[in-house]
């Protein structure tokens, strides 16, 4: 008999049927289908596959006492009790490293999109608008760019601004010896110094807000924030009356603390870039992000550790 997979985040049919060459999945994609499937089949899940938005509480893993891995598609695991599964000796695996790429180009199209004001000037094109009536949007060159959690994503998104001859800094819990970036202990600091701010920290109760009025107020009135990595970083009414205010310049938004519906707040605002949580989403990066699944399945199954494991 094939082992039970409960799977809690949207999959194509394509992928179901991928995973279905292995296991018997059961799909549930969200709140009601999840509790209709572990009331009725919960005693014979064995592998449970969520993201970090959705997460796996610690009632659903007491409801699994079949349970002995749990997998995220993507890095992200904010929502997932990690804790009280490895208490109960559940393995905990993610994705991470499988749509690095995607999210930093996303990063830069937010960014390059919310400087240079391509959204508002499209608009005017099509009104007819010629350029002599507009005001100039200033250069991407030539800045500096603070990151916020340089870990791997970090990372790349920092090796990209190489093209544009950008100055690099960072904040993270403690300084990396790998990277000639200047580093920041204080994230206001780096907001005071940079021009761009991009987000790229884990969410969660740690991080909930770090970017707050105060952060924002030292990034500018030319600065530019961009958040590709969990909405609940950004204290949502402080960003909105920064935009309204002049306070910054203008928003890049992967990611927002109201989705899956949009941001009220920033809705009628010309100067945010909003983007419905597909920077990691790609063709290649789902891919990626399914067959590692399936690799950290394959080698738990058979006594093996996975490949990236918590």
């Amino acid at each position: 008999m094939k082992p039970v997979l409960l799977a809690l985040t949207f999959l194509s049919e394509e992928h179901r049927a991928q995973m279905a060459e292995v296991f018997e999945v059961l799909y549930a994609a969200d709140a009601p289908s999840a509790a209709a499937a572990i009331a009725q089949h919960g005693s014979r899940v064995r592998v449970a596959l969520t993201i970090g938005a959705i997460g796996l509480s610690p009632a659903q893993i007491d409801a699994l006492p079949a349970l002995t891995l749990i997998c995220v598609l993507g890095a992200g695991y904010e929502n997932v009790a990690v804790d009280h599964a490895k208490a109960r000796g559940i393995v905990v695996a993610t994705g991470a490293g499988t749509n690095d790429d995607c999210v930093a180009d996303h990063t830069w199209g937010l960014l390059i999109a919310a400087q240079r004001r391509i959204l508002p000037l499209d608009k005017a094109t099509r009104a007819g608008v010629w350029r002599t009536a507009l005001p100039l949007p200033p250069n991407v060159s030539h800045k500096r760019l603070g990151i916020i959690g340089l870990g791997t994503i970090g990372k790349k998104i920092a090796q990209r601004s190489l093209g544009f001859e950008i100055e690099v800094g960072y904040h993270n819990r403690s300084a990396r010896t790998d990277v000639p970036y200047r580093y920041f202990a204080d994230v206001a600091a780096l907001a005071e110094w940079a021009d761009f701010l991009v987000i790229a920290t884990p969410g969660g109760a740690g991080t909930k807000h770090l970017v707050n009025a105060a952060v924002l107020n030292a990034l500018g009135p030319r600065g530019v924030v961009v958040n590709i990595a969990r909405g609940s970083v950004i204290d949502t009414a402080a960003l909105a009356a920064a935009l309204r205010e002049g306070r910054i310049a203008a928003a890049g938004l992967d990611v927002y603390e109201s989705e899956p519906a949009p941001p009220a707040e920033l809705l009628d605002l010309d100067n945010v870039v909003l983007t419905p949580h597909v920077a990691g989403w790609s063709p290649e990066a789902v891919q990626n992000s399914v067959d590692r699944f399936m690799e950290n399945a394959r080698r738990h199954l058979a006594g093996e550790a996975p490949v990236t494991p918590l």
